[in-house]
């Protein structure tokens, strides 16, 4: 009858066996909303291939920003090839930064004389605006990343020549410069410290 507590069991009938439990029928609710099949398949098909994109990223950021980037900053500033390249009396002082006096080689300087083989630009000298184009030209041949510096006061804002009509009022008009040398001309010991503040450049430097 409705409504009706049934009665507690008494107290000396016996527990029922496990093996009566076992054949009693269960009760279904009602059935899932989404098949296990369908949530299978969509897992596999959308949020595995997001899972491992995500983390191949990360990994990758992580590992660009502790690892390789380092590296190859480590190998860059201790391997720059400027270009064998000189325009007026900061060339004299240039080469004589890798005689043996002064020895820039030993700070993994090594000049080369093809600007596809070179990362480093030194503008050791006047720069007329004859000679830009061919400036320009040289420096989109080197490979990136490249680096350019400034030599002198003649490259660095036109030094005693900047109100001619025939000279560049600075380097920097015509392509991006990452250090001035000061000095008419600047001494090899100027070079090298300049070349040392670039390296100091090339080892922050981010992606």
């Amino acid at each position: 009858m409705s409504g009706q507590v049934p009665a507690a069991p008494k107290a000396g009938n016996p527990p029922a066996a496990p093996a009566q439990i076992a054949d009693m029928p269960l009760e279904v609710i009602g059935q899932p909303g989404v098949p296990f099949v369908e949530i299978e398949t969509l897992r596999a098909r959308e949020f595995i291939p997001a899972a491992k994109e995500a983390l191949s990223s990360l990994l990758k950021e992580q590992a660009e920003g502790k690892l390789i980037r380092p590296v190859f900053n480590w190998a860059g500033r201790n391997s720059l090839f400027p270009l064998h390249w000189g325009l007026a009396c900061c060339a004299i002082e240039f080469a004589a930064a890798f005689g043996a006096r002064w020895d820039a080689e030993r700070f993994g300087v090594v000049p080369r004389s093809s600007p596809r083989q070179c990362d480093l630009l030194i503008v050791n000298g006047t720069v007329t605006w004859k000679v830009a184009h061919k400036l320009i030209t040289l420096y989109e041949q080197m490979p990136e990343p490249k680096w350019a510096i400034a030599m002198g006061n003649c490259a660095t804002g036109g030094g005693p020549f900047r109100t001619a009509y025939s000279v560049v009022p600075g380097v920097d008009k015509l392509i991006p410069v990452d250090v001035y040398i000061a000095g008419c001309p600047p001494r090899p010991e100027n070079m090298l410290d300049g070349i040392l503040r670039l390296e100091q450049l090339i080892k922050e430097r981010g992606a």
